[in-house]
């Protein structure tokens, strides 16, 4: 089974200003997403991925091209307009101070199931679409380079959240019980039986055994041995 590391943009501008940028062209890392972004790419280094596949915003493709960096060779590195961010409609550019005060933010709280945002789309179709698209490409990333494929997709916070909902079977009214920072690295791999989370939102730690070969498809019994330590100066 191929493996998606799921890559939340860094720091932009408007996350550190509190407005809700959604699909607004322009929105670039600041300095600290620029670092965020760095680090993350040097994490990656040890990975060898098979693509980086982004969302079209450009803070997405400038989180990607940190990540390039750090690999080699010539990677396949598509867009996928079915990750880019939710379609907040009348609610994007607005500050998030003043949307926690409409009516329907507390929906977004407690059943994002049932919010379709004003001018825009409903969080439903937002994950449909996500998750239709993260195992689209898995796929065709296996059937390319085998079980063993490692590749990153890099896309929006609420966007990640849906994807690994989805994963852990979760309904999509408890996703907000998950947070994705910028920059974060979560883990999924999608096995014949089951999806299997085996991270979320990490921002430090090794992950060189991502490029162990294929894992095994099922699950060990008792929890298993877990992955091999990496030694100091290996």
């Amino acid at each position: 089974m191929a493996t998606v590391i799921l890559v939340r943009h860094g720091r932009t501008t408007a996350n550190a200003t509190g407005m809700l940028a959604g699909r607004t062209r322009g929105v670039l890392l600041d300095q600290i997403g620029q670092d965020q972004a760095a680090l993350t790419g040097k994490r990656l280094a040890v990975v060898p991925l098979v693509g980086v596949v982004s969302s079209p915003l450009e803070r997405c493709r400038e989180t990607s091209r940190f990540i390039l960096d750090h690999q080699t060779g010539s990677l396949v590195t598509p867009v996928e307009e079915g990750i880019t961010e939710c379609d907040y409609g009348e609610w994007q550019g607005r500050a998030l101070g003043e949307l926690a005060k409409e009516q329907l933010w507390s929906t977004v709280q407690t059943q994002p199931s049932a919010v379709t945002f004003p001018g825009g789309e409903s969080m439903a179709t937002m994950q449909a679409r996500a998750v239709a698209a993260i195992r689209r490409h898995d796929a065709t990333f296996e059937a390319e380079h085998g079980p063993g494929a490692v590749w990153v997709a890099v896309s929006h916070g609420d966007i990640i959240k849906s994807v690994l909902a989805d994963a852990l079977g979760m309904h999509l009214d408890l996703f907000q019980r998950l947070d994705v920072g910028p920059a974060s690295v979560s883990i999924v791999r999608y096995g014949p039986n089951r999806p299997s989370v085996h991270a979320i939102n990490t921002d430090a730690g090794d992950l060189s055994w991502l490029g162990a070969g294929a894992p095994p498809a099922d699950a060990p019994i008792g929890g298993g041995a877990g992955q091999a330590p990496r030694m100091p100066g290996a």
